[in-house]
């Protein structure tokens, strides 16, 4: 059926069917990790803002955290910066650190806060180093100034969520950038995306964590999508790495999903970013679109 042959029969049929999962979630926090090719191709950077402004307007306390490792990586290029990497993972010096910030806390930040605003939701831009929201060490792997989250500091995230513009629930925006403690105090710590999303899902006690990927989920054949595991149970986990069937970089990811699940956060979701709307596809159906993990 295409959008053409849509009568308002079939579109009040829809709103019905999401009901029931708006009432559920309704004053609940979902925490979405935005990444991956969703912030590249500028139709699913659309459909992903539509998304969570719909989210916001239905009462969904919606908190988006973001990466961007491929514009730090055209930056980097851009000043001649080479990169060097240790056991597969980016070295961050001082001066890879000084552009990680600008393009992160800057340049992504700030579009995405004014691309929500201008699609008529309402957004406050934050990275972790913000009310100390992310305190951080340094990872004890040589990575330069990586960090470790040790602490999330809430505070300014609630006060956000419970304030209303003109009806609308506000958005954090937040860029995956810490504020070191210890030997690094008050200097800015580099850290993983999806396991800043994790960390602050956890301390919020959110409803949900939902992580868009470039593929469709966890699959049992990683060349045949149609293998999709739709549901797993936390349980599950360690014997589907030991299978093979969790491997490479899908590892890390169902690692933060676990990282939050065990934090207290209900359910984590994994889902294909480049199918448009696959966030209310996955939140508001009953097929859904990816892995649900609990």
């Amino acid at each position: 059926m295409t959008e053409n042959t849509i009568n308002n029969n079939d579109r009040a049929k829809v709103l019905i069917h999401a009901l029931p999962y708006i009432q559920s979630f309704y004053n609940k926090t979902i925490v979405v990790k935005y990444g991956g090719n969703a912030m590249l191709n500028d139709e699913l950077k659309k459909a992903v803002i539509e998304d969570v402004i719909l989210m916001s307007c239905v009462g969904i306390r919606t908190v988006l955290v973001h990466g961007g490792g491929p514009e730090i990586e055209a930056m980097l290029k851009k000043t001649g910066k080479e990169s060097r990497f240790v056991n597969g993972l980016r070295y961050t010096d001082e001066e890879t650190m000084d552009i990680v910030q600008m393009v992160l806390c800057g340049k992504i930040n700030k579009e995405i806060a004014a691309l929500i605003q201008k699609t008529g939701g309402k957004a406050i831009g934050l990275c972790g180093i913000d009310g100390a929201l992310l305190k951080a060490r340094r990872m004890k792997e040589d990575l330069g100034l990586v960090g470790e989250i040790e602490d999330v500091d809430v505070t300014i995230l609630n006060s956000i969520l419970e304030t209303e513009a003109n009806g609308v629930c506000i958005i954090p925006v937040i860029s995956s950038v810490a504020y070191g403690i210890g030997e690094d105090e008050g200097k800015s710590l580099n850290i993983n995306a999806d396991t800043a999303a994790a960390k602050i899902a956890a301390a919020l006690g959110a409803e949900k964590l939902v992580l868009m990927t470039d593929v469709r989920g966890i699959m049992r054949d990683v060349n045949d999508e149609t293998s999709l595991i739709k549901f797993v149970a936390r349980s599950q986990l360690e014997s589907l790495k030991k299978e093979g069937i969790i491997s490479k970089g899908m590892i890390p990811k169902v690692d933060c999903c676990a990282t939050a699940l065990y934090g207290g956060v209900k359910k984590a979701h994994i889902i294909d970013g480049r199918l448009p709307h696959a966030i209310l596809i996955e939140l508001f159906t009953d097929e859904g679109v990816g892995t649900m993990i609990e």
